[in-house]
């Protein structure tokens, strides 16, 4: 009976608005032998994804479960809110939430903001779907707050989006199972982090040393001291330096002649 290892490869999950397009790349040129799956989950759904093995790691919105999930936060998203083109806040460049106190806002049943309160007017139901709500801002319901990542997934010609100055704001991070910190995780850390190909896992490579002062090679290289085929500094025959022996010119074994008297 004969068997063959199972191929390495690595299951990499994202949220929607999170591009990990150039992470993908690099980690193609660096391990091109091991294939790199993107896995496309809601937010909501993520943490549950990676606890169940569905991926090795993922790029998450925060916040997780840290009891069994660790997570790297990456960046903080601007929050906006999407309006027809034809809205009064289109004419500003930043809204605050009390400039929405006379709008419908959508709440979304899976929007990542973290509100204690929802600015504006509720509307009579909460969208099932950020996507649905965008249908229903260029329908002239309401307007929707959401991280700017998915204002720009969503993009439609008839809506456009302003900052949301005092708004919740959305944080990602690359998230995967504490207990299964495999090699692979370890190395897609590494490219997330932007260590280079020479780094050794989790740690910066070790950098070359230089040469010890009293060292040969150092001896070698250093201008004005001893090396191969040279005399040492100060101790040159011929001179009568201070400090330095005397020079070959005087008296046999060192010896001064009597002075006479």
């Amino acid at each position: 009976m004969t068997g063959s290892a199972a191929t390495p490869s690595f299951r990499l999950a994202y949220v929607p608005g999170v591009t990990s397009t150039k992470w993908v790349r690099i980690w193609n040129e660096r391990l091109p032998d091991i294939p790199l799956t993107l896995v496309a989950v809601p937010a909501e759904e993520a943490p549950g994804l990676l606890l169940a093995g569905g991926a090795d790691a993922g790029f998450v919105r925060l916040p997780v479960d840290r009891t069994h999930l660790s997570a790297i936060p990456l960046y903080t998203e601007t929050t906006v809110v999407v309006v027809p083109k034809d809205h009064i806040a289109s004419a500003v460049d930043e809204l605050t939430t009390a400039d929405l106190a006379d709008d419908v806002v959508l709440h979304p049943l899976d929007d990542t903001l973290d509100w204690e309160s929802p600015p504006g007017q509720p509307a009579r139901e909460r969208p099932a779907t950020t996507a649905d709500a965008v249908e229903l801002v260029a329908a002239g319901v309401g307007v929707l707050a959401v991280p700017q990542s998915l204002a720009r997934l969503h993009h439609r010609r008839d809506l456009t989006y302003r900052p949301l100055a005092d708004a919740p704001q959305s944080r990602v991070a690359l998230s995967w199972p504490e207990s299964r910190t495999t090699d692979l995780v370890e190395h897609f850390i590494g490219i997330v982090r932007g260590r280079t190909v020479n780094s050794t896992r989790g740690r910066p490579a070790t950098p070359v040393r230089p040469q010890q002062q009293g060292s040969p090679e150092a001896r070698r290289r250093r201008p004005g001291t001893q090396g191969a085929g040279q005399q040492p500094v100060g101790k040159q025959t011929g001179g009568s330096g201070r400090g330095g022996s005397r020079g070959s010119g005087g008296p046999k074994g060192g010896k001064r002649p009597r002075r006479r008297s």
